[in-house]
């Protein structure tokens, strides 16, 4: 006798009940094990204040490829990417005790929303920044939008000239910066 066209039986009513039985533990292992993500991600989406949708792409719990965007030769890692209807928003985890965005992580979630617009050939209207688990909507409207192209033109004319010009006075700052060979102007 055979029973669809992965399983044969040769008549005997006891393969047929252990072939049964097999399957539905390892149909119900694999409906305990979706669960347990299903309650891993809201879990990870309220820990990090992140909205409702499908998460994309995480960069927190395991490194993720970065994503690149030819067109601007920009190159990112958000922390997630989430699609919220057919629209995809990159987030952005900040800690600390900012009371609102900072400007230096506008540019940051400006650059993430371009690249992911670049990669995806999708509209990005929005991106997310939360802090300490409050999530703030930043729209990638044209005003962001030629802010980050003016710090864009602006960076690659600084290196080219090799001419970096600080703007903080946070030695810590200074000495994690990545521009720190480029610049005679450390805070001490």
């Amino acid at each position: 006798m055979r029973i669809h066209s992965f399983v044969y039986v040769r008549g005997d009513p006891i393969e047929v009940i252990l072939v049964a039985g097999v399957l539905i533990v390892v149909a119900v292992t694999f409906l305990a094990v979706a669960l347990k993500m299903q309650s891993t991600v809201r879990i990870e989406k309220r820990t990090y204040g992140i909205p409702d949708g499908l998460i994309l792409y995480s960069d927190l719990n395991v490194p993720a490829e970065p994503l690149f965007s030819k067109r601007f030769h920009l190159v990112g890692k958000p922390d997630f990417i989430v699609q919220k209807e057919d629209r995809y928003l990159p987030v952005e985890v900040k800690t600390g005790g900012q009371p609102h965005p900072q400007p230096s992580h506008l540019m940051q979630l400006a650059a993430y929303c371009q690249i992911l617009e670049d990669v995806s050939g999708a509209f990005v209207p929005e991106g997310i920044l939360v802090y300490n688990n409050v999530p703030y909507t930043i729209a990638f409207d044209p005003q962001l939008r030629f802010e980050l192209e003016s710090v864009i033109t602006l960076m690659r004319t600084s290196l080219h000239e090799g001419v970096v010009m600080r703007n903080h006075q946070e030695p810590g700052r200074c000495k994690r910066c990545s521009m720190r060979r480029y610049c005679d102007d450390h805070v001490q």
